[in-house]
């Protein structure tokens, strides 16, 4: 099934976007540098709650050339001043900053909240849209008839990123549902435990497993 997928898709190029732990780790920034190196097009740097100076030291980490494909959840100056892609907005940040002129993208949990952030945003987050992988009891809120009825009504469009419980079993389906792409946050990090692994080639092996079928 999953063969006939990929050969009904594969000349359809599906945005793959990764959100970040909540928390930082030893090994993060060599992690992200490597799965850049394989093709990630988005990096999405959510760590609430922390403080900025543990950004701005990942991000002093990880080479310029990449810092164009980094979006930042919080702390907005450093999008300037470590020339990011841009800016996520969220129930903790809601508004950009003023005389703000970059990307934007932000979280929406309603086809009406997409309805209107899709006027002022490049993109943005729709979730859950299969039960959470890495939030227990975060529970897919869209029938697939539904999304296909928000599809027809030109609601989830290439400005849609599909969020909530996305792996290899089910990141077809979303390509075939018409999102832009598809944000992974719990179907990549379950493979890597930073406090007990010393070896992330499992993570690497499953980002070119999920990046061959967003391909």
């Amino acid at each position: 099934m999953v063969t006939n997928f990929a050969l009904r898709f594969s000349g359809t190029h599906m945005k793959l976007i990764l959100i970040t732990t909540p928390e930082y780790f030893v090994e993060e920034d060599q992690i992200l540098n490597a799965l850049f190196e394989e093709g990630l097009d988005i990096l999405h740097l959510r760590k609430p709650g922390t403080e900025a100076v543990y950004a701005e030291r990942l991000l002093t980490l990880i080479p310029e050339k990449y810092h164009k494909k980094i979006v930042i959840h919080d702390h907005f100056y450093l999008c300037n001043e470590y020339k990011l892609k841009g800016i996520h907005l969220n129930s903790r940040n809601p508004i950009a900053p003023d005389n703000y002129s970059g990307h934007i993208s932000a979280s929406c949990h309603t086809l009406e909240e997409v309805q209107e952030d899709k006027k002022t945003c490049d993109y943005v987050f729709l979730s859950p849209i299969f039960d959470s992988i890495s939030k227990e009891g975060y529970s897919s809120k869209f029938t697939p008839e539904a999304i296909r009825e928000a599809v027809k009504a030109d609601i989830i469009d290439k400005k849609v990123i599909a969020l909530g419980g996305i792996d290899e079993e089910n990141i077809l389906r979303v390509k075939d549902f018409g999102f832009g792409g598809a944000a992974i946050l719990g179907g990549l990090w379950s493979k890597f435990n930073h406090n007990f692994d010393n070896n992330y080639q499992e993570l690497i092996d499953h980002f070119r497993k999920l990046k061959r079928l967003a391909d």
